[in-house]
This record gives structure tokens, C-alpha cells and sequence, in this order.
């Protein structure tokens, strides 16, 4: 049996890897790496946690060790494919999510190589995902809880000897890459294992929204700071994006009709409500908020446009944006961020990372259990036997 995550109920540990994948997706809070495309957390921590449960526990050591082989795997299979898998309409989260929830289980079920080959292989073929969830579905989340559960199912079979797909990542017909991407993965993503470590290219959002929601909602805050203006000064918003972003975040946006989640990834919300809260916190993400009436009327002030600028190779700028603020007075204010505050590229610091656990914790199990979980993360490695990090102080 496994734990879910802030419920007193247990479960069986792929039901358990079900529930805590998709709640861990179901604000838009968890980390990210960018260039995967991918938001390990949330597949791989829910499979570990429900591998090692029903292994007993394991110590910290092993614990963590499973989640860097989930981290890594995960990442360089997501790397390989070059950004060609978003472009094509598939969501990382239930597709390269299985694989990375599958190598993490199967580390944290000592399976051998060949086991684990297994495992990966029928990951892979239970993997799926359409990236329209974008637009308000509740799929979204379930894709990162399908992949975590599909990754623990997959472990527990190889166990058992049942077989997956051989060399499933290779590019010949019907294997991973040929299927999501249309070709082969790009290089060798096994290079330099245990010398590079991709997982510390993970970022961390602080606010609840898409990555290029977030990006634009930085601009206009340091435009509107600079410039000491209020909503009521701005005429009109022109927001400059990749290709990528308009795709993913620049649907039309109907507050009449729109979920939280479409307001999570909609840069013309984001941009709506920082301009009027001067914010972008979780109270800016609520069924009350997207109901305003001053919401309303200020959308359509709003404006995307793509920008070849941001669409360079590689896809480093696709999270870039920049911003032509017309004011009411007359002025052109124009600002522009290449990196989301919390990326590599602009990181936050371990200290505003436990802020970001308090600030999200204490109101649900209150401030002494939320302190004792991340003094037990902390020294999570020394622990003689985990099964959920978080089991003892909730």
C-alpha cells in the first residue's frame, strides 16, 4: 500500500502514483526544465514515493538516488527530441513523463539493467498526451498522474519478467521518437551520464502559471514599477512571443467561459490581472478573480504578436517576450525578459524555494508540520528508511 498525499487514505501504489502525479500538476506550480520540455517533478517524486512504499522503504540515500535516475532519463529523452514533440501536439507530461516515472521506479525497486530496459520499454508504450489540454481541460493534470502510474505499472511488470519494447527509444517504425517525433532522437542524450547532470538545469516557477505567461507578466510588472503606472494608464499591451508561446499560451480567452487553468496558461489573462493586481500569486488564479468585470474589460487591450527574434534555434529564447506598453498619455514603454525569474538563467536561492513550501504549506497543515517537513527534507539522505518524505510530520 502507498500514501496519498494529505489524505489519511492508502491505496495500491499505482493508484497511489495516479493521484499524487496529477495533484502535483494541478496548479501549475511545479518545477520545470526547459529545453526538455518538461516538468519532471511530478511524474517521477509520486513514482518513487509509491515504489518505495511498497518496497518497505528505502534509505535516504537510495530515495534520492531514485529520483535523480527518474530526473535524468527523463530530461535527456525529452532533450533528444528537440522541442519536435510540443511542436507536433503531444504533451511531454504523459509521453516523456512515462519513461522518466519508470526509471525512477525501477531504481527504487533495485531492478537489474535488463529489468529496467524492460520497464522503459513498456513505459514508453503506454505513453500518451495531446497537448490541447492547454486550452482549460482538466486532462492536463491527469497526464502527469497517468505517467507516473504508468511508469510504477511499468516497473512492476519487468519485475515479473513481462516484456516491453526492445530499443524502444530507437527511431525505427513504431518506437518512441518515430511515433512523437517523426524521426530520431537528436544525438546521443546517454553522453556523459554520471559526469553532466542535466537535472540541475530544472528551474522553479513562484508564480502559478505557464512559463511564458510568467515571462510577460515579469515585463509588464517591471514596466508598470519603473514607470509608477496603474491599469488605468495602459491603452493597449502588445506582448512579443515565440512561435512556441503563441501556440501554447495565445488562445483566445473568454472570462465568461474560461477555467482556472486556461487563465494559467493564457499570457492575455496574465498580462490582464498583473496590469490590474500588480500580482501573480495564487489569489490572482481563482474562479472569483477570472469573473471580474475590470478583468473584462481590460483583455482586450491585449495583444500577441510573434516575434522571429524568439525563435531561434533550439528553442533557448521560446519563453523570451517583449512588451510595448502604450499609454494613455501618449507613451511607448518597451521592456523585454529573455529568462523567467526562477530559470538557470535567473535563479531563485534554496531560501526562496523553502519560502515558495511555506507560503504554499502552512495555510493547508499549518506552520509546525510545514517546518518539520522541510527540516526532514533537509537531511533527507541521512534517513535510515523513507518511504514518503513526507509521511511522519502529516
Amino acid at each position: 500500500m502507498a500514501s496519498i498525499l494529505g489524505a489519511s487514505e492508502r491505496t495500491s501504489p499505482t493508484l497511489a502514483a495516479l493521484v499524487n502525479g496529477t495533484a502535483g500538476h494541478a496548479f501549475q506550480l511545479d518545477e520545470v526544465h526547459s529545453g526538455a520540455v518538461l516538468h519532471p517533478g511530478s511524474v517521477v517524486l509520486p513514482a518513487v514515493m509509491a515504489a518505495a512504499e511498497s518496497a518497505g522503504g528505502l534509505n535516504g540515500r537510495d530515495w534520492l538516488a531514485a529520483i535523480v535516475a527518474g530526473y535524468e532519463v527523463g530530461i535527456r529523452v525529452g532533450l533528444a527530441a528537440r522541442g519536435r514533440m510540443f511542436e507536433r501536439g503531444f504533451h511531454n507530461q504523459g509521453t516523456t513523463g512515462a519513461i522518466a516515472a519508470a526509471a525512477a521506479a525501477s531504481r527504487a525497486l533495485a531492478l537489474d539493467a535488463g529489468s529496467t530496459a524492460q520497464a522503459l520499454g513498456l513505459a514508453a508504450s503506454l505513453a500518451a498526451g495531446l497537448m490541447a489540454v492547454q486550452e482549460g481541460a482538466m486532462a492536463k493534470a491527469l497526464h502527469s498522474g497517468r505517467a507516473a502510474q504508468s511508469g510504477v505499472l511499468a516497473a512492476f511488470l519487468a519485475r515479473t519478467g513481462y516484456t516491453g519494447i526492445d530499443d524502444v527509444l530507437d527511431s525505427s517504425y513504431g518506437r518512441f521518437y518515430d511515433s512523437f517525433v517523426g524521426g530520431a532522437g537528436a544525438g546521443d542524450f546517454a553522453a556523459a551520464l554520471r559526469e553532466r547532470w542535466e537535472m540541475l538545469g530544472v528551474g522553479y516557477k513562484l508564480s502559478p502559471a505557464s512559463n511564458g505567461s510568467i515571462t510577460a507578466m515579469q515585463t509588464l510588472a517591471r514596466i508598470m514599477t519603473k514607470h509608477h503606472l496603474d491599469a488605468q494608464d495602459i491603452e493597449r499591451i502588445i506582448a512579443h512571443v515565440s512561435t512556441n508561446t503563441h501556440h501554447h499560451c495565445g488562445f483566445a480567452f473568454d472570462p465568461k467561459t474560461a477555467s482556472v487553468l486556461a487563465a494559467q496558461m493564457s499570457v492575455r489573462y496574465g498580462l490582464s490581472v498583473m496590469a490590474l493586481d500588480k500580482q501573480a500569486s495564487p489569489a490572482q488564479f481563482t474562479p472569483q478573480r477570472i469573473g471580474d468585470k475590470r478583468l473584462a474589460d481590460f483583455l482586450p487591450r491585449v495583444e500577441l504578436q510573434v516575434s522571429p527574434d524568439f525563435d531561434a534555434p533550439g528553442g533557448k529564447l521560446r519563453l523570451a517576450s517583449r512588451l510595448e506598453v502604450q499609454c494613455k498619455d501618449g507613451r511607448v514603454l518597451v521592456d523585454e525578459t529573455l529568462y523567467r525569474k526562477g530559470s538557470v538563467e535567473d535563479p531563485v536561492s534554496p531560501a526562496e524555494i523553502e519560502e515558495k513550501f511555506r507560503n504554499l504549506a502552512v495555510p493547508v497543515i499549518g506552520k509546525e508540520k510545514a517546518e518539520a517537513c522541510a527540516a526532514r527534507i533537509r537531511v533527507l539522505e541521512n534517513e535510515p528508511k523513507v518511504g514518503s518524505p513526507l509521511e511522519a510530520p502529516l
